[in-house]
Parts: structure tokens; C-alpha cells; sequence
């Protein structure tokens, strides 16, 4: 007997291997084999008597892993993600297995998560008529795939609604797989699943947890065990023999695409895998993207909406647009922010004070000869830090000491520009002596449970400034934050990324939200010198779906997404030549495959190749070319044409990567 074999992590076909006898292998069965001299985990895709090549040729599997089988379901899901994406499937199926660690074959009480409290949901989360609406679809909707989206204002009790779903899903002998954006919001999930699922069975699986944590919940997954998965987007190929309900919470955040290995879009996938099984979707977010917005205009989607805050005396904030400079502003903060921040204190209500820029300050600058500290690896800025002090590559994490004075003039007085969470912390901490200030960024919640012993303390009310990054703008629920300041909103105004609005406006959305969400007014004091510009209004008078109406008709004449769909082809390599050489191959390739479908060349367009927006990476120089076609089946039946083709062009030292649906360009 032959077994077809994907190999996990290696970007090859599927090889085969002769079964030994005795050992009992069947399709799903996951295996140790050897493949250039190395052990590898493969993943046994099917079993046949005869082979393409003779038997004496062909190695034997090694070992049998004690893992149960991948059900066909989930073999299902990776084929799937491997022919969307054009990815090997060995690539693909490492997501779907397991860390090969010992651990227990069930999930031991650290992994799985039961609250055996009595009780029901209804009371321990009271809900209001647009709730209980949206609640009764998602129930009527059981037992059939429907893709709903849930478009709920920040406040408006999102996560009231999953869980009602949720609990009547459970009921019904099923599972429920929830998705949210980033780790940090998976234990506020888990402590509000547990709060509200009283005796729910509930794993969590996201690519921080331990291997053997890890392995844990798959299992109990697989046994059916789990009554709720809970992760970031790894958890998509978590193995769900009773899945009755899927739910992605803040759809539109780009951290549900992977941006390198297998570049998969998890909420997509959550939509392929329900509609596979036959059951629901639910699609969560103040503001979604504008892709799910336009299958809601097709009719392929149906929206749920949620105007209103839930909590009976909350009310949307007050949002006030102001400039950045001006009388009064220092360290850059306007006077209006400043005057606000003081008033909290006296007050003894919380504020948040958010920059998307971490370090104390993005660049560091020679007045006298204009010498700018740029990094050597990298077409990119090093961004100064004082925690410790140095410069650093948010790239490529090269770091190097702060100059003393300019190398190429000699001048002392460099000047570090722009403001940074760093930079920020000192200002506000000499401003408010007293104030207990925290920073919230990468930076500060390296260690783990940092993040959440943050939140804990502003819960307890042991902080009165959050000074933080795009990590605090979702998901949070703070019910004493009163005040939210946002700087460097313009940044994104100047970007070349064509979603760069659209994610402003979400952005803006998501992080006003934090403000005002109980009985406490809430205020929103944004800075910017575009106040007339259609994100800044929308923000302040018209909300997100009037900005929405107006990014649309922008995409349909520049034959963006939604209105068309898009391929990646991205190269890199030491030399430029090598780059440049391998994406006109590439080109020309695109255009043969082109002109051999039957001349349609205006079904799928293959543009030029061109520098990508980071020029240089690592050391790496990098490039990129661009495929656009109206039609999702005409780029995909000439991405796979193009991908075999690719194989074959020449280029050993170029590492190149096909994003199909890309976030950016």
C-alpha cells in the first residue's frame, strides 16, 4: 500500500511512501517520515494500492504519530485554503496540527475553562430590543449557512448578542468557534464567556499559548469536548466535528490576514468553513469593511444593526476636531487636550490618550545639514527609543546607539521628530506629577499577562492616564474612561495604501468608542489639520456609513476592491538585478497565459512590475507586480496557471510570495 503525503512546512507537492505492514494508516492519519535526510511531520491525504513510481524507489513512513485522525472536514478546509491561495498544502496543513509536544490526549482544567455557576445567560447579561432582534435572526438562521452581519455601534453590546447565540447553539448539542482580532482580547472574551455561559466548556488557541496548551485544546476540540473555540485567526483550523455556529468579531481588522507564510484571510475562511457545514456566520463590527459591506448590497450577506449604546444612560460622546498647533500646545498635545486631561483628574475619571506610533519619537534629524538616521538594512527611519536608549528598526529590529552628535556635520543639537508613546508618557508624567500614567504598546506588553494585569488595574481604578497604541482601540470596555484624545490621525491621509481612509475612519470609530460607554459623558478631542475631510466628518457628524457612501464610488472608478479582485506577486533578493530580472520574467509570463486564453487579456490585467512601498527590508531589495481582474473565477482559473509557471522560471536567490486578496499594496 502507498500513502499520498503532505509534508507540514515544506513548500513541496505531496510525496508518496510505501505502509509498512502492521501499521494501520487511513486519510487523516498524521505520520514521521523522512525526506532529505530529515524527519518531518506529513499529514496522509489517501491511500492507494499502486504508485507512479516503483516501490524499491519509494521510503517507508517512519512512525505513526499518536494523534487521532484530521477529520475529512478540516482536510476539506486546508485543500480549500491551499487552492484559494495557491499555497502547498504541507504549508497549509501545519496550521491544522497540532505542537507535537508531550501532553495529555483531553485538556487538562488549566486549558479548558468551565464556570460551574448557576444560573442563566439572562442573567448575567440583560439585553434590549435591537439585541434580542438580531439574537432572534441568528437563532432563526440555525441549521442552514447564512452570512449575517452584525453592525452595532461601539457600546452597543456585540458580544451580548454572540453569547445569546452561543448559549442557544450549545443547547442544541453544537459548537461555537469564535474569532477576534488579536490575543490580547482573547482573556477579556474568555472572562466574559465564562461569565455568561455559565458551565460552558471553553479553550482558547492562538500562536502564544504554550505547545502543550495548544495541543491540549485541539484535542478536547477534536473530542468535542470544547463547547466554545476561542482564538485569533490560527483558531479558524481548529477541528470542529459539531460546529453550529462561527462568529468573527471585528471582521474588518487586516490582523485576520496573515501577511506572510500561508497569506489566508481568516474571516474569509470562517465564512467558506460554515458554509461548508451548513450553518451560520456572524459578522461583528462598528465598521465593516467595505468588502462585507458590498455583499450586504448584493444580497449575499444580510445586515443586523445595532444603533444604540446598551447601556440605558449611554450616549455617543461629544467630538470636538481641533489643530495640533497653536496657543497652548506643547509636546503635542493641543491646549483643548490638555485642559480636558486636567479636568478628568480633578474629576477622577480615566483618559486615554492614543497615538498609533510607538518609542518616543519616529525620527531623529540634523537641522544644520539635514542628515536624517535612517537604517542600514532598511529603506526605513530608525525610530528613537529611551526605554532602553537606542534606535531602532520597527522593520527589521536592527538597533544601534543615539548619536551624541551628527555624523556627517558634527552638530550636537539633533532633534528627535514626531511624537511617540515614549515621548508622550514623559510629557504627560511632567504635565500630572501625580497622575498614574501607563503605556500601553508593544514595547510594554512583551511579557506575558502584561496586557492584562493593565487591564485589571484600570478596572480596579489604579490608573487615571492610558497612554497607548492601536492595541487599546478595540474591545475594551472601560467604564470610567471618560476622555479619549487622538494624535497623528493625519499620518494616514498621507499614506499610498488605497484602504489607508477607510482603515482611518474604522480606526477613529473604534478608538472614539472607548469613551462614554456607561453613564459618564464621554468626550472625543481628535487633532487634526483636515478637519473638513470626509473621515473627519464622518467621525463627527455623519458616522461611518456616510463615509462609506463616499470611499465606494472612489473604488468603483479606480476598479479597486470591492468592485474588482487582486492578486500580489511580491519578489525580494539581495540585488536589485536579481529582483527586477525574476518580475519580468514574471510579467512576461502573465501576459503569455494572458493572450493563450483566448485573448481575453482584459479579464485579468498583469501590470508592470514596480518598487514595492518599502524599498529595502533586511537587506533585501523588494518589488512587486499586480494582478487585477473584475472576475474572482477568471483570476483564479489564470492564478493557477501563473503559480505552475512560477515554479519553473529561474531566479535560486530571489524569495518571492503570491498574495491573493492582498490588505495592502
Amino acid at each position: 500500500m502507498i500513502a499520498r503525503i503532505a509534508i507540514c512546512g515544506v513548500a513541496t507537492p505531496p510525496f508518496d511512501y510505501w505502509i509498512p505492514a502492521g501499521l494501520d494508516v487511513a486519510r487523516g492519519a498524521v505520520v514521521r517520515v523522512t525526506l532529505n535526510r530529515r524527519r518531518c511531520v506529513g499529514v496522509v491525504l489517501g491511500t492507494d494500492d499502486d504508485a507512479q513510481v516503483a516501490r524499491e524507489k519509494l521510503r517507508g513512513i517512519d512512525e505513526l504519530v499518536a494523534l487521532p485522525l484530521l477529520p475529512g472536514e478540516l482536510l476539506d478546509v486546508a485543500a480549500f485554503v491551499a487552492d484559494y491561495y495557491h499555497e502547498p498544502i504541507g504549508l497549509v496543513l501545519a496550521h491544522a496540527v497540532p505542537p507535537l509536544s508531550r501532553a495529555r490526549k483531553s485538556a487538562d482544567p488549566a486549558t479548558i475553562k468551565a464556570v460551574a455557576a448557576s444560573g442563566t445567560l439572562a442573567d448575567a447579561f440583560e439585553i434590549n430590543a435591537a439585541q434580542r432582534a438580531a439574537v432572534q435572526a441568528i437563532d432563526a438562521a440555525a441549521g442552514a449557512f447564512n452570512a449575517l452581519v452584525l453592525q452595532g455601534v461601539t457600546g452597543s453590546g456585540k458580544t451580548a448578542v454572540y453569547l445569546r447565540a452561543a448559549e442557544a447553539a450549545i443547547a442544541r448539542g453544537g459548537q461555537v468557534l469564535l474569532l477576534a482580532p488579536e490575543i490580547n482580547l482573547t482573556p477579556q472574551l474568555q472572562q466574559q464567556v465564562a461569565h455568561g455561559l455559565p458551565g460552558a466548556r471553553v479553550v482558547t488557541l492562538h500562536s502564544a499559548l504554550a505547545a502543550g496548551e495548544r495541543k491540549a485544546a485541539w484535542l478536547a476540540a477534536l473530542a468535542g469536548e470544547a463547547d466554545v473555540i476561542l482564538g485569533t485567526r490560527l483558531a479558524v483550523f481548529a477541528p470542529l466535528p459539531k460546529l453550529a455556529l462561527a462568529i468573527v468579531d471585528e471582521e474588518h481588522d487586516p490582523s485576520y490576514k496573515q501577511q506572510d507564510g500561508v497569506r489566508y484571510q481568516a474571516r474569509d475562511v470562517a465564512v467558506w468553513r460554515a458554509f461548508a457545514r451548513g450553518v451560520p456566520v456572524v459578522l461583528g463590527s462598528a465598521t465593516p469593511s467595505l468588502e462585507t459591506l458590498e455583499h450586504v448590497r448584493t444580497g449575499r450577506y444580510r445586515m443586523l444593526s445595532m444603533p444604540a449604546r446598551a447601556h440605558a444612560d449611554a450616549r455617543a460622546p461629544a467630538i470636538a476636531l481641533v489643530p495640533a498647533r497653536g496657543e497652548g500646545a506643547h509636546d503635542g498635545i493641543a491646549a483643548q487636550l490638555w485642559r480636558a486631561l486636567a479636568q478628568r483628574l480633578e474629576r477622577h475619571e480615566q483618559s486615554l490618550v492614543f497615538v498609533n506610533r510607538r518609542g518616543f519619537a519616529p525620527a531623529l534629524k540634523c537641522p544644520a545639514c539635514a542628515w536624517e538616521a535612517m537604517c542600514p538594512r532598511c529603506s526605513a527611519r530608525l525610530v528613537v527609543h529611551r526605554s532602553p536608549v537606542q534606535m531602532r528598526c520597527h522593520h527589521c529590529g536592527h538597533a544601534e546607539p543615539v548619536p551624541r552628535a551628527c555624523p556627517h556635520c558634527g552638530n550636537v543639537d539633533l532633534l528627535p521628530q514626531g511624537h511617540g508613546t515614549q515621548r508622550l508618557e514623559n510629557a504627560l508624567r511632567e504635565a500630572f506629577p501625580v497622575a498614574r500614567i501607563v503605556r500601553v504598546d508593544r514595547d510594554s506588553t512583551r511579557a506575558r499577562h502584561a496586557f492584562a494585569r493593565i487591564r485589571e488595574r484600570v478596572a480596579d481604578h489604579d490608573v487615571d492616564i492610558l497612554v497607548g497604541t492601536q492595541m487599546l482601540a478595540k474591545g475594551h470596555d472601560f467604564p470610567r474612561l471618560t476622555l479619549v484624545g487622538v494624535l497623528g490621525a493625519d499620518n494616514a491621509l498621507y499614506s499610498g495604501d488605497f484602504r489607508a481612509t477607510e482603515r482611518l475612519g474604522a480606526l477613529l470609530a473604534q478608538v472614539a468608542g472607548r469613551a462614554g460607554r456607561a453613564s459618564l459623558p464621554g468626550e472625543v478631542i481628535v487633532q487634526t489639520d483636515f478637519a473638513t475631510h470626509p473621515v473627519f466628518r464622518s467621525l463627527a457628524d455623519d458616522g461611518y456609513d456616510a463615509l462609506v457612501q463616499s470611499l465606494l464610488p472612489e473604488r468603483e472608478g479606480a476598479g479597486l476592491p470591492p468592485y474588482s479582485h487582486l492578486a500580489l506577486l511580491s519578489a525580494e533578493a539581495q540585488r536589485r538585478d536579481d529582483v527586477d530580472d525574476f518580475l519580468a520574467a514574471a510579467h512576461a509570463l502573465g501576459q503569455r497565459i494572458a493572450a493563450q486564453r483566448g485573448g481575453r487579456q482584459e479579464v485579468v490585467e498583469v501590470n508592470a512590475p514596480l518598487t514595492a512601498a518599502l524599498a529595502r527590508r533586511a537587506g533585501f531589495e523588494r518589488a512587486q507586480l499586480l494582478l487585477r481582474s473584475h472576475e474572482r473565477r477568471a483570476l483564479q482559473a489564470f492564478l493557477g496557471a501563473f503559480r505552475e509557471g512560477l515554479d519553473a522560471l529561474p531566479g535560486r536567490r530571489v524569495r518571492w510570495a503570491l498574495d491573493v486578496d492582498p490588505a495592502s499594496f
